[in-house]
């Protein structure tokens, strides 16, 4: 083996070890289940979606995006028409530690360390009909080690203790924000 081909083996073993960790990681993020058993999975893609509504405290800027099925039945009315989010339909509140934007000539709050991924989805096949069919999961965002945990703490109808205030709307706090 001449030391071309023994140096085209070194970087392509090195791009494989690279490209491996990456796959890892991704795996490792989608591998996780809450205590109540909603798979970190199901809500694969959400960095895409659409966004139905932002929201503050005082502590956290959260923005909150759907998938298709959900921002589909936004756009027909729902909940407001009276009928309810149809199986299928996912959402995930995102939330971030706010901090004064450094570059903006005016007071301003912007996202600084992510902090939680708080997940919801219809399935009434799978959840019970005392939640509307809704499950509710909260993913904790360690930016130290990057990664993503279960909240152990959360119970698994912690969304709907919550969400039962908003049950006339389906169980949904915010509504798809005109544009």
């Amino acid at each position: 083996m001449n030391r071309s081909s023994k140096l085209t083996i070194a970087i392509a073993a090195t791009a494989i070890a690279a490209l491996g960790g990456t796959v890892a990681y991704a795996q490792d993020k989608y591998a996780l289940k809450s205590p109540g058993g909603i798979a970190f999975a199901d809500f694969k893609g959400y960095e895409d979606w659409a966004v139905i509504s932002s929201a503050r405290t005082d502590e956290v800027l959260k923005v909150i995006v759907g998938n298709p099925t959900i921002i589909k039945a936004f756009k027909e009315g729902v909940p407001g028409n009276g009928k309810p989010f149809p199986d299928g339909s996912k959402i995930a509140k995102l939330q971030w530690k706010p901090k004064k934007s450094t570059e903006a000539q005016f007071a301003v709050d912007v996202p600084d360390t992510f902090s939680q991924n708080f997940v919801m989805e219809k399935d009434s096949k799978r959840f019970p009909s005392s939640t509307g069919g809704w499950g509710y999961a909260t993913f904790n965002y360690d930016a130290k080690t990057d990664k993503f945990t279960p909240d152990a703490t959360a119970q698994a109808d912690c969304g709907n203790a919550c969400h039962t205030v908003v049950k006339a709307k389906d169980y949904v706090f915010h509504p798809y924000q005109k544009r």
